[in-house]
């Protein structure tokens, strides 16, 4: 992975340079070609699509836009970041996207996180001359993009990328910040993310795991690329990645809320009320990892002596979103993606209905966290986290589909879901 790139002129983003930037067709030949070209049917991404799906009813502004999955939620890094993914491979044919559409759907889906930290991933093989979009849009693209999308975003990686992609940034060099160029990582082979994130949670189009294997077998042997590691078997003590009623078993008082869940809330309790933008940092990845260690091997973990509150957050947040079933599980997935539909009147009786499907473990996990998080949005006026910014944080962690990943279309009713628990809680919960 490598990060090489752009000399800044300015810490001033130059916006009259961009008007003045001389934008070239993009048949021109001076453009490098990609290193793969696509059949018309390879770019149909139309093909196989489920216009039942719930993730994107039809009546939904962006439908035409969201169907393709050019754009997904792949919940949160390493760092306990939120992951955006850019599928360029999704993109369709030119004359069937509506590119500006697109660019209010990114910024749609990006203004979900922006007020926290946040990845964004490109894979971009699979972009050609049939679905490049222009310079222009591009240019567009950047100036729609201010200060807002750009100062939360800790990292973009692109992936694989070609001489075209190479030759764009150069262009637009002039108009990039230097601090905004040392956050963009060149990544030559999908098994470098696993540093930054789980690759089997991004969805990785199966073309682009593809085209990954083919550059792996073109490699020299004299410098193979780095492989993935194996996949550990559990450990005996293990703790992240466990279904919940596995862990209510081990406990000796069989108490069904989790020990993570028992430290780091109770920690945050004392410790973070009052810190602003609680939940909306990173964390030192080697200390998470520290963390997760240290349970999975069955040893106590105390917070206190750490004094982090955002290791503390990030750890909670990084065990609910390793469940291998979410908190509100898969059952209630289509119910709660769909609860904008029921009357304001009926809304509270239809959620108790709702949680008491759920597990035992399920519930009184999902009991003590919200109520935790009530008393954090108390202090709102301190820590600026109210429900609906503690609803963003938390409902992609409470709920996601079987596919692992979201669209915009499903993020909206899983935080608004979400937010309506916040703010019923002492109903909901008597």
């Amino acid at each position: 992975m490598s990060s090489e790139l752009l000399v800044d002129v300015g810490e001033d983003p130059a916006t009259a340079q961009l008007g003045q930037l001389k934008l070239a067709p993009m048949e021109d030949p001076q453009w490098p070609p990609d290193e793969l070209t696509l059949s018309k049917s390879d770019t149909d991404v139309s093909q196989g699509f489920d216009a039942n799906s719930p993730h994107v009813p039809w009546d939904h502004p962006f439908y035409d836009i969201a169907r393709h999955h050019i754009i997904e939620v792949a919940g949160d890094d390493n760092f306990g970041r939120k992951v955006i993914v850019f599928s360029a491979c999704r993109m369709p044919p030119q004359h069937q996207l509506d590119h500006h559409k697109l660019l209010m759907y990114l910024k749609a889906t990006l203004d979900q996180y922006v007020e926290s930290d946040y990845t964004l991933i490109y894979f971009h093989h699979g972009l050609t001359s049939l679905n490049k979009p222009s310079l222009g849009w591009l240019r567009d693209a950047y100036k729609e993009f201010d200060r807002k999308y750009k100062k939360n975003i800790k990292a973009l990686y692109i992936v694989h990328p070609t001489l075209f992609i190479k030759t764009l940034l150069v262009l637009f060099k002039p108009i990039i910040s230097l601090k905004f160029g040392r956050k963009i990582n060149y990544v030559s082979y999908l098994s470098e993310l696993e540093d930054v994130v789980k690759c089997e949670q991004l969805l990785i189009p199966q073309r682009v795991r593809e085209y990954d294997e083919k550059l792996r077998a073109s490699a020299k042997p004299s410098s193979p690329p780095p492989m993935s590691p194996p996949r550990s078997p559990p450990l005996p003590n293990q703790v992240f990645g466990v279904p919940l009623s596995q862990l209510r078993q081990r406990d000796p008082d069989g108490d069904p809320v989790p020990t993570v869940m028992k430290d780091t809330i109770g920690f945050l309790s004392e410790q973070g009320l009052e810190i602003e933008g609680i939940f909306r940092r990173s964390a030192n990845v080697t200390l998470v990892k520290e963390v997760q260690s240290k349970y999975n091997s069955g040893e106590a973990v105390n917070f206190r002596d750490m004094e982090d509150v955002h290791l503390a957050a990030v750890i909670l947040k990084t065990f609910l979103r390793e469940l291998p079933e979410p908190l509100l599980t898969f059952q209630l997935y289509n119910d709660i993606v769909n609860f904008a539909s029921v009357s304001s009147d009926c809304q509270l009786e239809v959620i108790k209905t709702m949680l008491e499907s759920l597990p035992e473990e399920n519930y009184a996990s999902l009991r003590y966290l919200i109520t935790f998080l009530a008393q954090v949005s108390i202090n709102s006026e301190v820590n600026k986290m109210t429900n609906s910014n503690l609803a963003v944080v938390f409902g992609p962690n409470l709920l996601w589909g079987r596919d692992n990943a979201m669209t915009l279309s499903a993020i909206g009713p899983i935080n608004n879901f979400t937010m309506v628990l916040l703010e019923q809680q002492h109903l909901i919960f008597q």
